[in-house]
């Protein structure tokens, strides 16, 4: 899995990883989203993933929106609290008219007012319809909870008083603000010789500016638990615990990586799904998610569950985590652990998207890109001594935050 690195003059970082399929990926990785924005901008990262779609200074809205699908590519965007991507799939031939496209939404939007009345439509609508499913509102509430007062906490999408007041000016001024060359990374997979791939970058990608000016995000400091009970007129009861965790450069985030997997992870042999599903029958989803970001994280255990047996599943969970806490996994338990983790990456690599994808997240944080032999080598040294001391820390019950929809 050798990948090949450069840097344009405006400081805008390369990355290819050659494939030899005919089927090719190209995007731009930026270093910036929800936790960037001021108090007024609540939302606008979202907002402007949603915009550059809408218009340019070369382009209408149509025409970004068929350019690669006229030639049976696709065009995809998404925002996280750290970050946007804007990237296309497409046969290999059209290289040079995706990179073209990308580099133009990206450097030459401009934000027309009609059409960013009509977008505000429907990202209030998007808002309604997350309000209108629990078990994935609860997931961004137990943030604001752990987060709270800190940008890092807000939600993704913004709030219908945030988005109804956004200006062109507010636009334009995140915009020119966040999204600069020495901020992204343009990231390739595929049978693109490197040379060529280099050429139309510094044709197409040279123009967008750099700033040098650090990027400074708040560090979330201060935490105090809550436990918090909605009332939710729902079936199900929804029940989450979060904690702080492990940032992305924290050395034992491989080893909470797997302590996840092992506890609640997408195996149906994971602790918790074993215990409260297999062999208890009481809930259909249970799950333990942790997700590192650059200068904190965050990990939580979910369910959802009949109201009447929600204290049965809680107790159920508690007993798991003391468990864990109490004493050190068995050494075969681990290594049949390790070898499970890393034949989920594995798998997950051969989704050349998903590939594609963390090459450019790993180059934007890290300046590299682990193969699965070089992770393999990480995973060795997690020891059960480590995987209990990390169950001690991320579970104390004196740090853990509640978060309970029922009727």
């Amino acid at each position: 899995m050798q990948y090949q690195t450069h840097i344009l003059p405006n400081g805008l970082r390369i990355v290819h990883m050659p494939d030899a399929s005919p089927v090719s990926y190209c995007g731009l990785a930026i270093n910036v989203g929800t936790r960037d924005e001021l108090p007024h901008e609540h939302g606008m990262a979202h907002f402007i993933e949603h915009l550059i779609f809408k218009g340019t200074t070369h382009r209408k809205s149509w025409h970004i929106i068929t350019s690669m699908e006229e030639v049976g590519g696709e065009l995809n965007a998404y925002t996280t609290k750290e970050e946007t991507f804007l990237y296309s799939v497409f046969l290999e031939r059209y290289f040079e008219k995706a990179i073209d496209l990308i580099a133009d939404m990206v450097a030459h939007s401009t934000f027309p007012e009609k059409e960013t009345l009509k977008e505000t439509d429907i990202v209030l609508d998007e808002i309604e319809s997350y309000n209108d499913t629990p078990s994935d509102l609860i997931f961004d509430e137990i943030e604001e909870i752990l987060f709270d007062e800190y940008p890092i906490g807000r939600n993704i999408l913004g709030s219908v008083d945030s988005l109804t007041k956004f200006t062109r000016d507010n636009i334009t001024a995140f915009h020119q603000r966040n999204y600069t060359a020495n901020r992204m990374v343009f990231f390739s997979l595929g049978n693109t010789d490197f040379k060529k791939i280099v050429r139309l970058a510094e044709k197409h990608l040279n123009d967008i500016p750099s700033c040098s000016t650090a990027l400074v995000r708040l560090i979330p400091e201060l935490y105090k638990p809550q436990s918090r009970k909605e009332d939710k007129d729902t079936h199900q009861a929804h029940y989450m615990l979060g904690n702080r965790a492990y940032t992305l450069y924290n050395p034992d985030r491989i080893a909470l990586s797997l302590l996840n997997n092992i506890l609640g992870g997408p195996g149906m042999n994971s602790i918790l799904n074993l215990s409260l599903r297999e062999r208890s029958g009481l809930v259909y989803n249970v799950e333990s998610n942790y997700t590192p970001l650059t200068d904190t994280g965050v990990l939580t255990i979910y369910f959802g569950s009949d109201p009447k047996d929600m204290q049965r599943c809680v107790k159920l969970i508690e007993k798991e985590l003391d468990k864990l806490k109490a004493a050190p996994l068995t050494d075969h338990y681990l290594e049949k652990a390790k070898k499970q983790l890393l034949g989920q990456m594995a798998i997950s690599a051969e989704n050349k998207e998903n590939m594609a994808l963390s090459l450019g997240r790993s180059m934007l944080h890290f300046n590299r890109f682990d193969s699965l032999e070089e992770s393999a080598e990480k995973l060795k040294s997690v020891t059960p001594e480590k995987i209990q001391q990390i169950a001690q820390e991320v579970f104390d019950k004196n740090q853990l935050s509640k978060l309970i929809y029922t009727k």
